[in-house]
């Protein structure tokens, strides 16, 4: 499976991270034609630099909300404030789907900014990914009155 990401997405998902400091961000990844191409952020309810829980509340709106726009949801993504874009030992833990796929965004200067893992039974193992330029034209998602979150939908290419 490789994963292909649009540059500004990886450039929303760095502020995100940033605005969090120095607690690590958290959200979704929703991909149409199997290129992530929009975000949602969620909170990290326990508001902590270097683990991430998601509200259960969130979560499930923002599935329905990638849902709805005809996407998939791609993959799970946080930040790391200070350490490289590589599952820590916390992370390895608490991965409990082995289908889910875990992007992990580096706030550190000088380290691969993005990476993306499947971990199964503690067993890491690389996903492929690619940023790509541009972006596919989307519908901007509404506000979700239940997340209480931004979503970010992929800028109009009208070039």
């Amino acid at each position: 499976m490789n994963l292909k990401i649009t540059e500004d997405i990886v450039a929303s998902l760095i502020r995100h991270g940033r605005s969090e400091e120095p607690n690590e961000a958290c959200g979704y990844l929703g991909a149409k034609d199997g290129v992530i191409d929009f975000h949602i952020e969620l909170t990290n309810v326990d508001a902590a630099p270097d683990h991430y829980t998601m509200d259960p509340a969130e979560q499930f709106a923002a599935i329905r909300a990638i849902r709805e726009q005809g996407r998939e949801v791609a993959a799970v993504y946080h930040t790391h404030p200070e350490t490289p874009a590589r599952p820590s030992l916390e992370d390895i833990r608490l991965a409990h789907d082995p289908n889910t796929v875990y992007v992990i965004v580096s706030l550190m200067y000088g380290v691969d900014a993005v990476r993306a893992y499947r971990i199964k039974r503690g067993v890491v193992s690389d996903v492929p990914l690619q940023i790509v330029p541009g972006v596919q034209p989307a519908t901007r998602l509404p506000q979700d009155v239940a997340t209480r979150k931004r979503f970010s939908p992929p800028a109009r290419n009208d070039g």
